[in-house]
């Protein structure tokens, strides 16, 4: 009687061992890619990048410190901006505005 005992344990313990396999690959690996590339960015900001912050504002670095960004967002206007609300850092060529988002979905102005 053991054997089928072990035979339907082994039985549940197959969808569950295959649910969290799916869990992984579609849920947490990817949300830690995203998280890389987001630090990433961050680590590459410099004086003078333009960035656009989680709540939709503008702006142009104008001084970095240890944990946030001074950003002009206007003539004359600066503003301290944590550096994990920074969404993504704009970028220009010759003239052609090209934007690169860190997160997936994130619409095209």
């Amino acid at each position: 009687m053991n054997s089928g005992a072990q035979g339907g344990l082994m039985g549940m313990l197959l969808p569950l061992a295959l649910f969290v396999v799916i869990f992984y690959f579609l849920i947490i690996r990817p949300q830690k890619k995203r998280q890389r590339q987001h630090q990433e960015m961050l680590a590459s900001i410099r004086k003078g990048d333009q960035v656009v912050t989680a709540g939709g504002f503008f702006g142009i670095v104008r001084d970095t410190k240890e944990d946030s960004f001074i950003l002009e967002i206007a003539d004359g206007v600066k503003a301290r901006i944590l550096k994990s609300s920074i969404q993504y850092k704009r970028t220009e060529e010759a003239g052609k505005k090209e934007e690169t988002p860190v997160v997936e979905g994130i619409p095209e102005a």
